[in-house]
């Protein structure tokens, strides 16, 4: 029966600290036999890892065929909860993250985060590595759901890592602010036609970063790709 974690409490647990960050993200695994119901995805509304994730799940057509949950936005030392804001874990129940993590490598002592990727059939994690996961839900799910926007397509995709593909945490995004601003100057998107991997990348940090009122052109963009429902409901908050 699922359960919810207590509320967060850093006098008793204490600050969420990693003890072992090498490798950072070490659940690599790649969706290699995609099928409808067989993965989860653990993610949080704050998170704008998470968020690339979820907007790719609606835009290649995955609503039902891959499932979502969200974490609490707050943490103490043991890391990210289900709590009541955001409900339990639907699928194992779990009152903490780091629960998954322990069942899929006992004794964990890596980084937990969202989004994690959760695959039913092993019962376990099958990836935390954000650079991955939104670009399997993408390719890998042909046979299983017709994408809305197939937003990876194979001619585009040296194209869309050479503009995006440095877009990390902790990589700062001002500097570039002036290029992609006139690259979006009389354009809808960022590569091609339509939306892309390059598009996503680029919004989930944009409506974080704050001050595009010097920046009409990418205020503008912003504003464009949130009339898009992918967009629109997977943001918890626009303010640009």
């Amino acid at each position: 029966m699922p359960t919810l974690a207590s509320p967060v409490d850093t006098a008793t647990h204490g600050d969420y600290r990693i003890v072992n960050p090498n490798p950072l993200y070490r659940f690599t695994g790649r969706i290699e036999h995609a099928a409808a119901g067989r993965y989860h995805i653990y993610a949080g509304w704050f998170c704008p890892w998470s968020h690339r994730v979820t907007i790719a799940r609606e835009l290649a057509g995955l609503h039902d065929a891959v499932s979502v949950s969200y974490v609490d936005s707050e943490r103490d030392g043991r890391g990210w909860a289900f709590r009541e804001r955001y409900g339990p874990d639907p699928v194992n129940g779990f009152a903490l993250l780091r629960e998954a993590y322990e069942k899929t490598e006992p004794g964990f002592d890596g980084h937990i985060c969202v989004p994690t990727l959760w695959d039913r059939s092993t019962g376990a994690v099958l990836s935390n590595d954000y650079r991955t996961i939104g670009i399997d839900l993408a390719t890998r799910f042909g046979d299983v759901a017709t994408p809305v926007v197939p937003t990876y397509p194979e001619p585009l995709r040296e194209q869309i890592e050479a503009l995006t593909g440095w877009i990390a945490p902790g990589v700062a995004l001002e500097p570039r602010l002036a290029e992609f601003e006139e690259r979006v100057a009389g354009r809808p998107y960022l590569v091609g036609d339509g939306i892309t991997e390059a598009d996503i990348r680029l919004y989930v940090a944009l409506i974080r970063h704050g001050g595009l009122d010097a920046y009409p052109n990418l205020q503008a963009y912003a504003r464009h790709l949130y009339t898009v429902p992918a967009f629109r409901d997977t943001t918890e908050v626009f303010a640009v």
